[in-house]
């Protein structure tokens, strides 16, 4: 079977009898081993005891009053940050679980950095033993922001990291421990390239269509209905549509920023003008495969799920729009 998104570290953790997965300190390890956090020469004593030894004990608690004695202050907001994310997936019996408790609390408090991080490696574990390279990819638009490429016939995304000209960087830093490189050379995903899939996935660097019609919009309807199915125990039906055509929008949800307000929009019966309405990549019909799962405000109907991109050609998708946003009557963890 071929792996995929090695460079996330799922290989470090370990998983629970339901399948989801438990926080090790190799796991813990790999981030302090991250370069952000490895203290530079010139780095004070405090800060070099307190990185020797969460690299002998990632789990050691750490108070306040040991941070604020760390002279550089970009240094103490760093491991602030890293050691709040620590605590939570401690604290939680698996990442899954953290994911959740994150996202339904509706704080900020995490950065994007490690809202990503966690994205990438439970996906890596909803879509164990995919081996569509199709899927793989539309699943990237979960954890990657997308740059829209310019192209008449046909709706393409880069990587908005690799497009720009920029050195990946993988979400965890394990890359330069594995030898992966990081040159990158963009290719649209084709049937006649996917099998490249396998030794680029951790180079995002393969562009992906998402023409309506195509095979794109359908594997990233296998992708969100795998994590909604991981996350949330609920089997979902989610079918690509060309556009929203008499549809009453009962209920929607807004895969990012942008397609929520526009959702709202239309939800409140405003016609959309051109401009508005081309910024929508993708629209899909989700229904519940079991009506029983369904909150009592669906009433039976489907729920629209609208993909679009921002004013500056960029798509930067929220999953946890598809945790939080659905008319669902018990959120539990599937895992």
């Amino acid at each position: 079977m071929n792996d995929f998104w090695i460079a996330c570290g799922h290989h470090l953790l370990d998983r629970d009898e339901s399948g989801g997965l438990c926080v090790t300190d190799e796991f813990l390890k790999a981030y302090f081993a991250r370069p952000e956090l490895i203290p530079p020469d010139e780095a004070c004593p405090v800060e070099r005891r307190l990185h020797h030894a969460l690299l002998a004990a990632p789990r050691r608690p750490v108070g306040a009053e040991e941070i604020d004695a760390i002279v550089d202050a970009d240094a103490r907001e760093n491991w602030r940050l890293v050691l709040a994310f620590r605590d939570l997936l401690v604290r939680h019996p698996t990442l899954e679980q953290a994911y959740l408790a994150t996202v339904r609390s509706g704080t900020n408090d995490l950065p994007p950095l490690f809202v990503n991080q966690l994205v990438h490696v439970i996906l890596r574990n909803a879509l164990d033993g995919c081996d569509d390279p199709f899927v793989l990819r539309a699943a990237e638009l979960f954890f990657r922001p997308q740059r829209i490429l310019p192209q008449e016939q046909a709706l393409l995304l880069g990587d908005e990291e690799v497009v720009g000209g920029q050195t990946p960087t993988p979400v965890l830093s394990l890359m330069s421990m594995l030898g992966a490189v990081t040159d990158a050379e963009l290719d649209v995903l084709r049937e006649d390239n996917a099998g490249d899939y396998w030794r680029r996935s951790d180079q995002f660097d393969m562009a992906f269509d998402l023409t309506a019609g195509g095979r794109g919009p359908a594997a990233l309807a296998q992708a969100m209905a795998r994590w909604i199915s991981h996350l949330l125990g609920i089997d979902v039906s989610i079918e690509p549509l060309r556009e929203l055509r008499d549809a009453r929008l009962t209920w929607y949800v807004g895969l990012d920023a942008d397609a929520t307000r526009l959702g709202d929009r239309l939800w409140h019966g405003e016609q959309l003008d051109d401009r508005s309405a081309g910024r929508v990549l993708s629209l899909f019909r989700l229904t519940f495969a079991e009506t029983s799962a369904a909150a009592d405000e669906t009433r039976g109907e489907p729920v629209y799920l609208i993909l679009s991109m921002n004013a500056d050609q960029k798509l930067r998708m929220k999953p946890q729009n598809l945790l939080t946003g659905l008319p669902v009557k018990h959120l539990e963890m599937a895992t």
